[in-house]
Formats: structure tokens, sequence, C-alpha cells
């Protein structure tokens, strides 16, 4: 086995080289989908990875190569799609027919063969919440495939290479996906942070003015309502009420901007979901009724999740009211539950069937004062996202236009240690 080692760590620093470079030119998402752009750009710097491992196969054996070309194609087509996948795979097929020889049609199938099987197995491997596990499995069944067709064409090579070269395949294969799985969560890290470091800057250049603003709006509140109250001025007494209303948004928007700038006070504990749900949601009837809409609650039985109650509910009751108003001409509201037993999570689901969102502003939800409403700030789901956050929670939201909007919520499970 030492006579491979070499080259074996030649495929690997190629491998990894080549992820790593990837990743800093357009940066690793889980369910993100890709521009056109990076799909080219992944495509050919995994087609260039192949085309290299090629170059230091692990074996030689007269005019058939042994090395790990396959490990590029099958990844770069797993996560990114058939065209990476195909632009990948078109430069490794085109390199191994220039190298030529007899067995070259046996080469173009095995690279042919990880393609399909990736682009068969995608769907499943991107909603597996076990990726590694769902790897494993399309390896299995790639190598599989890879050994019937070898066999039938290259008789002369024994089980023991088989078993090898499989060894050092699989090995390969599971450790450039954990890498990639942990540059995912690294990279969804860093954006948290670069997000919460935005809500600290706006909330803290809030706090120097809100308190000077909120001062003269609760005095013009005032002599609106005392000069209400005695004038005998028709049109004071029509638009009072309107005056009334704007003034009390502003000062909502306000409170809204000191609750960014001020550390939340929590009390972390355990938190039944099914009871703060079910008040939330007989909270929001009227509103639902009001907009026809129609809010339907799907709960599995799941462990209680370790949060700040208050916070919590007032987190769910903005999405929810989000949810809402989105529909235009009434529609339906549902509110899922379930749990992740393996990663210790409880996993809250709200989706909606209302107007959706562009790519774009699906891109910018949570940006602050980014807003798809007429009259709103955005601040709502800032708050949202930083309550989320704080309690060591997830928040991702996915919508396709005029198909409707889901936001999943990702919370810690409560456990008798916590």
């Amino acid at each position: 086995m030492l006579i491979y080692l070499k080259p074996l760590i030649v495929n690997m620093a190629i491998l990894f080289s080549f992820t790593f470079n990837a990743n800093l030119m357009f940066p690793f998402h889980a369910r993100k989908k890709l521009k056109v752009k990076q799909q080219i750009i992944y495509g050919a710097v995994s087609g260039f990875a192949a085309m290299l491992c090629m170059l230091y196969p692990i074996e030689d054996l007269g005019e058939t190569f042994f090395d790990f070309r396959m490990i590029a194609i099958l990844i770069v087509t797993l996560y990114s799609g058939w065209l990476a996948g195909g632009i990948a795979l078109f430069l490794a097929c085109a390199v191994r027919y220039g190298f030529g020889g007899e067995y070259m049609f046996v080469g173009i199938a095995i690279n042919a063969a990880a393609y399909f099987i990736a682009l068969l197995f995608r769907k499943f491997y991107i909603r597996s919440k076990i990726r590694m596990a769902a790897g494993a499995l399309i390896t299995i069944a790639y190598f599989f495939f890879y050994i019937w067709i070898v066999s039938r064409f290259i008789t002369f090579l024994p089980f023991e290479f088989y078993m090898i070269y499989y060894l050092f395949f699989f090995s390969v294969t599971m450790a450039v996906l954990a890498v990639i799985e942990a540059l995912i969560r690294i990279n969804r890290n860093l954006d948290q942070m670069v997000y919460l470091d935005k809500l600290t800057t706006i909330g803290q250049m809030a706090a120097s003015i809100a308190h000077e603003i909120r001062n003269p709006v609760t005095a013009v509140r005032g002599f609106i309502q005392f000069l209400q109250e005695d004038t005998p001025d028709p049109k004071l007494k029509e638009f009072s009420p309107l005056i009334l209303a704007e003034l009390d948004r502003t000062n909502k928007i306000i409170t809204d901007y000191l609750k960014l700038a001020k550390p939340l006070d929590f009390e972390l504990a355990k938190v039944n979901m099914d009871e703060l749900l079910a008040d939330s949601v007989e909270l929001l009837k009227p509103m639902a009724t009001y907009e026809n809409a129609e809010i339907i609650l799907n709960m599995s039985p799941s462990p209680n999740v370790y949060g700040d109650a208050e916070h919590l509910k007032q987190a769910v009751m903005n999405v929810l009211k989000n949810a809402i108003e989105s529909l235009e001409n009434g529609g339906v509201v549902t509110v899922s539950k379930k749990p992740d037993y393996y990663n210790g999570k409880v996993i809250l689901t709200i989706e909606d069937n209302g107007k959706g969102m562009t790519e774009e502003q699906l891109h910018n939800i949570g940006l602050p004062f980014y807003t798809t409403k007429t009259k709103g700030t955005g601040l709502g789901t800032m708050i949202t996202n930083r309550l989320i956050h704080d309690m060591d929670g997830r928040i991702e939201y996915s919508s396709k236009l005029n198909e409707g909007t889901a936001v999943t919520i990702v919370l810690n499970a409560h456990t008798k240690a916590d």
C-alpha cells in the first residue's frame, strides 16, 4: 500500500486545494440557488481538478488510469447541479479521450456514471438532514456501478485491488464532503456575524437620536388630544384621529429602534411550544379573519424548547403577522412543528400561499431598512432575526414569487441538563 501513498496524497491535495479556492471565489451556502455564473465557475474548477488528478494517477496499469477525478465530478454535481457537473464531466472526458488507449471508453463511462448517479440522488442529498450519511450511501452506490463497468472490460484486476482502491476512494470522498459541510457552517456563521454587526451599528445610531425625537412627538400628541376635545373646528376633529395614528406609528418605530440598541434581557428556560403557538394563533385570529386568512396548526409531538418565552412569542407573532399580511386576497397560513432528535432541535415552519418574493427580495430580507411593504421599515424582521439568533437559534427564509413564503425557525430542544 505504501507505493500508492505519494499519488494518493497528491490527488487529495488537488481536491482539497480546489475546494478551498472555489469557496474563496463564491462561498458555499446550503440550499441557496446558484446563479449560472457560479455554476460555470464551480464546474470549471472541478473539471480542472479532475484533469490534474488524471495527470497524477494513483495507479497506472498499462493504458488504464485509476485516480480520483470521479470524486470531483460526483461532488460538484451533488452540490451545484447539472450544469456545473456537466462542465466538469466534459472537461474530464475530453482529457481522458486525449490520453487515448484501449480502455479509453471505460474511463469515459465511469466518469459519466459519477455524473448521472449524482444527478439522480441530488434531491435526496440536498434535502437530507444527515448529509454525511447520505453522501456515504451515494458513494457506495456509485462504486457498485464502477466495479460492474470496470470488471466487464478489464478482467486482469484482482479483487484485492478493488478493495484497496475503494478504501482510498471512500475515505477521500467523505473527507471532501466533511470539509465542504464545515465551510458551509463557517460561511453561515460569518454571515450571521456580519448581520448582527449591522444591527448593532443601526441600534447605536438610533439610540443617540431616538430619545430626542420621542420627547417632541409625545408633546405634540398631547396637544392634539387636548385640541381635539375643545376645538369647534370640524376639520381638526376630522383629521385628529389620523394625526394621532401617525404619531403612534412614529412612536412604535422609535421603540423598535431602541430595542435594537439595548441588550435584551433573556430568561432562558423550558418553553412549551404547543401552548406558545396556540396562544399566538388565538391572538392573531381577529387579524386573520379581517384579511380573510385561515391559520392551520400542524404540530407533531416534540420536546420543549430552550429559550425565552416572551421574546420567542414576539418573534413568532411577527412572522405570523407578515404571513397574514402577504395574503392579498385571502389564503392559508400553515404553522407546523416537528422534532429533530438527531441534532437536538425543534423545527418550526410558518408557510403562506401569498404573493411571495423575488430572488433579490429574498436575498435582502432582514437587512436594515429593507421591507417589501408599502408602509414598513423592515425593523420587525430585523428584531425577529435578532431574537432568534440571541436564543442560539436559526431562522431561514425561502420564497417563490406568486407562490408563497416559508420561514423556518430552528431552536434548541430543552434537555434535563439545561
